[in-house]
């Protein structure tokens, strides 16, 4: 006697198709606003700022009435923002006020984070919610609050170190005014990669701890040889953020250029750009030195990557 499969079972695959089709295209559906926001407010600006440093305007009449004419214009852009002194100074100070200020700021972010995850550790909350709040203050507000603090006549630590010790300190001077910068800076953020790199250390698994406490270390040699090591990565990533930033800086030396006159037009890159676009109109070697400030963060970011994955290894 000989039986035939039944050949039901095929349907309900044939529903399931539909179904996995329609599963697999939700998250795009669900992405989809994001993707457009994105493309829209950072992608399409990225073009545009591309496209426009390859591009030559020229004018005629005083504002432009009689004929506006744009052609290409190779790497002439470029040029002009390599051959503007200003701009490549503003680059220099940069490195130098990263190379200062980036590794102290990580290194008290780190400490703190130390000192709020250890076992003796009182009210860690309060301290975090403390030492992250200054993040939350815009950059315009907190370098105006500062300059109370900087500004002679106004501010009390320069009042106090004048008639106490005889002291007289120049916040705002030539020497002095990009470590001010720097002062405001690190208090901004020291608390954001504080609160990043003890996340990292709330992922370290307790059973290390314990077992190390059993092998009879202390804190300080559990922080030197099983937290350091494992919050490398958070590491990393802040001291990018923090090469990134340092080419960003703009609010601060803007608003701080109104009470001290060594702050000039182009102090930093992106006031440099700012100033040649809005100040001299000519937004196509600004859009070209935007381009290089990107080119140059990216290439800082890839060999500190670089360097600290060699290092690992």
């Amino acid at each position: 006697m000989t039986t035939t499969a039944p050949r039901a079972s095929a349907r309900p695959e044939a529903r399931r198709r539909p179904r996995s089709t329609a599963v697999s295209r939700a998250p795009w559906i669900l992405l989809a606003p994001f993707l457009a926001l994105f493309g829209l407010t950072f992608l399409l600006p990225i073009v545009v700022a591309i496209g426009q440093s390859f591009t030559s305007v020229t004018r005629e009449g005083l504002f432009g009435e009689a004929g506006v004419t744009s052609q290409f214009a190779w790497f002439d852009n470029y040029r002009q923002a390599l051959e503007d002194g200003n701009f490549i100074a503003s680059i220099g100070r940069m490195f130098l006020f990263g190379i200062v200020q980036v590794p102290i700021m990580i290194v008290l972010c780190t400490i703190l984070a130390l000192l709020l995850e250890s076992a003796a550790a009182k009210l860690p909350g309060l301290f975090r919610a403390a030492y992250f709040l200054p993040y939350g203050i815009p950059g315009v507000i907190a370098t105006i609050l500062w300059s109370f603090l900087y500004v002679p006549g106004l501010s009390p630590i320069i009042d106090i170190a004048s008639s106490a010790f005889g002291l007289q300190l120049d916040f705002l001077g030539a020497g002095t005014v990009l470590w001010s910068i720097a002062n405001i800076v690190t208090w901004t953020y020291t608390g954001y990669n504080m609160m990043i790199i003890i996340a990292q250390l709330k992922a370290i698994p307790t059973e290390l701890y314990e077992a190390a406490r059993v092998d009879g270390a202390g804190p300080w040699r559990i922080a030197r040889s099983i937290q350091l090591p494992l919050i490398r990565p958070a590491l990393v990533l802040t001291t990018v953020f923090s090469i990134i930033g340092t080419l960003q800086l703009f609010a601060e030396a803007q608003l701080l250029q109104v009470v001290s006159p060594a702050i000039d037009s182009q102090y930093t890159p992106n006031l440099s750009a700012y100033t040649t676009a809005f100040a001299y109109n000519d937004y196509n070697v600004a859009a070209a030195q935007s381009v290089l400030i990107a080119l140059v963060a990216f290439v800082l970011s890839f060999v500190f990557l670089r360097l600290t994955n060699r290092s690992s290894k």
